[in-house]
């Protein structure tokens, strides 16, 4: 049976933009924060990497720093963009160490997990 994408839609309720390419982000590897059923962890909400986040996801047991080239991952390092999934940044942001988010790239499913004012509340300005 073929995978069937989540309309793209973000969080705004307008088109979902993409997230980020360099490294090439999301469940699809396609730089967008698309889902799917497939997609349990619902990497949906796109994020500014900080060292911060790195160090507190390493020792929550979820290392994004260390290269996995086997799965063509090169490590993030901050700046880049992720598309995260949204129980771990609800799970960062009770521990008070949510990175910033980037709302028209951060998918509307990511709303099932985490309320649309958390999401605002850390959300990057873009002028």
């Amino acid at each position: 049976m073929p995978v069937v994408k989540e309309e793209e839609i973000n969080v705004l309720g307008t088109k979902l933009v993409p997230c980020g390419t360099d490294p090439v982000t999301g469940f699809f590897r396609d730089g967008c924060c698309n889902t799917c059923d497939e997609d349990v962890g619902s990497h949906t909400v796109c994020i500014e990497v900080t060292s911060e986040f790195l160090e507190y996801s390493r020792f929550a047991g979820n290392d994004l720093s260390t290269p996995h080239p086997e799965f063509q991952f090169p490590g993030l390092k901050e700046g880049d963009r992720w598309c995260l999934c949204a129980g771990r940044w609800l799970e960062a942001y009770e521990k008070g160490m949510a990175p910033r988010v980037f709302l028209n790239n951060t998918h509307r499913k990511a709303l099932e997990a985490v309320p649309l004012d958390l999401f605002q509340q850390h959300a990057v300005r873009i002028n």
